[in-house]
C-alpha cells in the first residue's frame, strides 16, 4: 500500500540521515529511538550528515552527503532497551560466565528537514 504523499498543499519530504553511526529514513514529525546522544531532555539537536533528501517533486542524492541539508530534532528523553543476556560456556571445563546488558537509547522528534 502506497502512503499518501500529499497533505493538503504541503509537500511530503523525507530524508535518509546518519545519526550516531546508523542510517534512518525519517519524515517531519516522526519520533524515533537512536543510540544514546548525551543530550538532555528538551534540547534541540541538528544533524548535518544527510545522505538523501526526497519529496514528491524531486530527489537529491548526496556524494556522500547533500550539501547545505540538515535535520533539526528535539530530544524527548532517554531510556534503556530490553536486557540482552551474554552467556559464555566451555563444555566439560566447568567454565560459565553470565552477563547482562541494557543499551541506552534517546527518543527524538524530527522537527524540520532543510534541503
Amino acid at each position: 500500500m502506497q502512503p499518501n504523499l500529499k497533505i493538503g498543499n504541503q509537500r511530503h519530504m523525507f530524508a535518509i540521515v546518519s545519526i550516531a553511526g546508523q542510517q534512518f529514513k525519517i519524515t517531519e514529525g516522526q519520533e524515533i529511538f537512536v543510540n544514546h546522544l548525551g543530550a538532555s531532555e528538551g534540547e534541540k539537536v541538528s544533524f548535518d550528515e544527510v545522505l538523501l533528501v526526497g519529496s514528491d517533486a524531486s530527489t537529491q542524492i548526496g556524494t556522500p552527503t547533500v550539501a547545505s541539508a540538515s535535520v533539526d530534532a528535539t530530544v524527548l528523553g532517554s531510556q534503556k532497551g530490553d536486557k540482552i543476556i551474554v552467556f559464555k560456556k566451555k563444555r566439560r571445563k566447568g567454565y560459565q560466565v553470565k552477563n547482562g546488558h541494557r543499551q541506552l537509547f534517546t527518543k527524538i522528534r524530527i522537527d524540520t528537514i532543510k534541503a
